[in-house]
């Protein structure tokens, strides 16, 4: 592979797909098997695959959704792919990756204005528009990262929370080909580990060496001085500038202006579907996810769990937010 291992970690095996298990990276690269279109939506349910992990995932599972459909007739080819579109968006739905590459994906191929196709026509149409979704996806991240680099200068210390993805990766070669050195610090992002794995992992592959904080550390490391800007992703906009992330990121956008430095949120665009925070689904998963860590128990039996996924951090803790079209104040969004 070329490039950070994260960067391509959903790949077509003969008739399945095998997406890369962040739940382990890099402890272990272990590839999950999909043999069909549910068994995507299955991994993706259970965060094999994260941040713009299901983008990809969700593409590949239309692609067997529309294999699964071969023999049909072309409306029974169109309504079976639209049910398979419908339920790997129901996996996720604060992050609107899957949404979006799933509508883009039936619009091309199975939308009111297109060709009525069945069989290996349906199947090869599935791909094109899934890889022509794909190849936008990380053009439009290219140019986030440009953008998200333009901010930071020669030395900067960054502090990140979970993992950002190909924001990050393409806002850190961005930055080496603008012959900036930046410095980071990660949070470990309980519960499952994505900033102390899959952040510091692939900063470590790029020539990097992270610094690591439990979540707990935001306020003091922030305090203490070992960041310049906090960055994040974002997998949600609202079109009123509300950012809605991974869990905990509220508490470092509070903590950075509490320490006077900027917080700067990444996002391809803001949703034109979520006019407000209002218009957003907050993913509730099971409390006893965070009952563990990595497969092992570390709460007290008769202890009860709360995982609200995401928060809302709202405008007035952003500084800016970084999009494909440049960098923007939360309220110029609209």
């Amino acid at each position: 592979m070329n490039g950070p291992v994260l960067a391509d970690s959903v790949r077509f095996a003969g008739d399945a797909v095998e997406i890369l298990d962040r739940r382990v990276y890099p402890f272990e690269a272990r590839w999950v098997r999909c043999a069909t279109s549910e068994d995507v939506a299955v991994a993706i349910e259970r965060m094999v695959t994260q941040s713009s992990g299901p983008l990809f995932a969700a593409t590949a599972g239309l692609v067997l959704g529309a294999r699964e459909a071969r023999r049909d007739p072309p409306e029974e080819a169109a309504a079976r792919l639209r049910a398979v579109g419908a339920r790997l968006v129901a996996t996720r739905p604060t992050n609107n990756h899957i949404r979006d590459a799933v509508e883009a994906v039936l619009s091309a191929t199975v939308g009111e204005d297109s060709a009525r196709l069945a069989g290996d026509e349906l199947a090869a149409a599935v791909e094109a528009a899934a890889r022509a979704h794909e190849d936008g996806y990380r053009a439009r991240s290219a140019a986030v990262g440009e953008h998200a680099a333009s901010l930071l200068g020669d030395g900067t210390r960054v502090l990140t929370h979970c993992w950002a993805d190909a924001f990050l990766i393409a806002t850190v070669r961005a930055a080496q080909a603008a012959g900036k050195r930046l410095e980071f610090v990660c949070t470990e992002t309980r519960p499952y580990l994505q900033g102390a794995r899959l952040t510091a992992a692939t900063l470590v592959e790029m020539g990097y060496r992270p610094t690591l904080i439990t979540d707990g550390m935001v306020a003091a490391a922030l305090a203490d001085g070992l960041a310049d800007v906090a960055l994040t992703a974002a997998d949600r906009v609202t079109l009123d500038g509300h950012v809605i992330n991974k869990v905990g990121t509220l508490g470092v956008a509070l903590a950075a202006k509490a320490s006077g430095i900027p917080f700067y949120a990444l996002i391809d665009a803001p949703d034109p579907q979520a006019p407000t925070v209002r218009d957003v689904v907050i993913e509730r998963r099971d409390g006893d996810e965070v009952l563990h860590v990595l497969g092992q128990r570390t709460a007290a039996d008769g202890v009860t769990g709360y995982y609200p996924a995401f928060d809302v951090t709202p405008p007035h803790l952003v500084t800016r937010i970084v999009t494909e079209h440049g960098v923007h104040h939360p309220e110029e969004l609209s």
